[in-house]
């Protein structure tokens, strides 16, 4: 692999949606391939974006099967290294990254955790049909890469999908509702994703942008655990509306809950509030309330951090038997006590967008 088809691969790595008018060839002051490892010498236009132009290098190259360890150094620009005799002046907190509004769709969702575990892509899939329910268009992404969940929920396993005339895919559509998941391109569901982290940024973009969504009030983004490259991908190039944290009512879970909840206020997404699942189980003979995992410590997490609750979702095993099947508990049981939760959270979460 030659220095120029490297270099070439750069061009095709745009600057822009950090605010920068150029592409990253342009920033490459030296370069030079040993083998199997890359050494460059970067400009850095400004101080702040290290970090991002190390991540858009590796994702530039990510697919460079020739370079397999990359060094990246970086100068400074000349303003920078020059004192300034004129008295420092304090910078106003602007944003390093420039946030893109995906075209058409007005408000974007995310459903997250700290850990895996808790019910997060059953509390997504049924929170998008709930907001369906109560009237909005709404599109439901499986953003969870490494484990995709959303096929078997909505009876979609095996689905593909299509690219059309304008090379947009087109996702699937399930009880009249949008529907994308890394799921539908991989050749069955044993297939394992073995991903970095650039590629799965790269991914991640193209599932929002390079997507026939059309006109939604509402798109629903199940993450996956955990608060890693996804998480902090999408705060600094979506613009995301808001962060619903699910936990279920034991220490472990809330543990990992708070640190997903002070990632996201970190990046400054509006946390709109706490989805508490697996709260409860209702006797079926009695109708007596049995609280199997201890109850008020989310009460206690959801006042600590000045959050709402909205809404605690019994344990119901036929949720688990009909998602297994396909058929969300929205769809299949209308009635249910786990239904009317769902639509009292939908109602909330629609309130809070206005």
């Amino acid at each position: 692999m030659a220095v120029k088809d490297i270099m070439d691969a750069l061009k095709n790595e745009s600057l822009q949606d950090i605010g920068l008018d150029k592409n990253l060839a342009q920033l490459v002051k030296d370069i030079k391939l040993v083998g199997e490892e890359l050494n460059v010498l970067l400009e850095l236009p400004k101080a702040g974006l290290e970090d991002v132009l190390r991540t858009k290098l590796e994702q530039a190259l990510s697919e460079v099967k020739e370079v397999k360890r990359i060094n990246v150094r970086f100068s400074k620009t000349p303003d920078q290294s020059a004192p300034s005799q004129q008295k420092p002046q304090i910078p106003l907190q602007q944003p390093m990254f420039t946030k893109r509004k995906v075209p058409g769709v007005r408000h974007i969702v995310v459903v997250g955790s700290g850990k895996g575990g808790v019910g997060k892509s059953t509390v997504s899939a049924n929170l998008a049909l709930a907001l369906k329910k109560i009237g909005y268009k709404v599109g439901l992404l499986d953003a969870d890469i490494y484990g995709p969940s959303i096929p078997t929920m909505l009876g979609l396993k095996g689905q593909r999908v299509t690219v059309n005339e304008r090379n947009k895919i087109v996702p699937a559509e399930k009880f009249d509702m949008k529907v994308l998941s890394i799921g539908f391109m991989l050749p069955s569901e044993d297939t394992p994703v073995i991903w970095r982290g650039p590629m799965l940024m790269k991914a991640l973009t193209q599932f929002l942008f390079d997507v026939e969504w059309g006109d939604l009030d509402f798109l629903v983004m199940d993450l996956p655990p955990g608060t890693g490259d996804v998480q902090l991908t999408l705060a600094q190039n979506v613009e995301i509306s808001g962060a619903i944290v699910v936990t279920t009512p034991q220490d472990v879970a809330l543990a990992d809950v708070r640190k997903a909840t002070s990632m996201f206020k970190e990046v400054q997404i509006p946390v709109l509030g706490v989805v508490e699942n697996m709260a409860y189980f209702v006797c079926p003979e009695t109708g007596k309330r049995y609280y199997i995992f201890g109850k008020g410590r989310t009460a206690e997490f959801a006042a600590a951090y000045n959050l709402k609750i909205l809404g605690s979702i019994p344990i119901d095993p036929e949720v688990a038997e009909r998602s297994d099947q396909g058929e969300p508990v929205v769809v299949s049981r209308p009635d249910s006590e786990v239904s009317r939760a769902f639509i009292g959270i939908a109602k909330l979460v629609a309130q809070q967008l206005g």
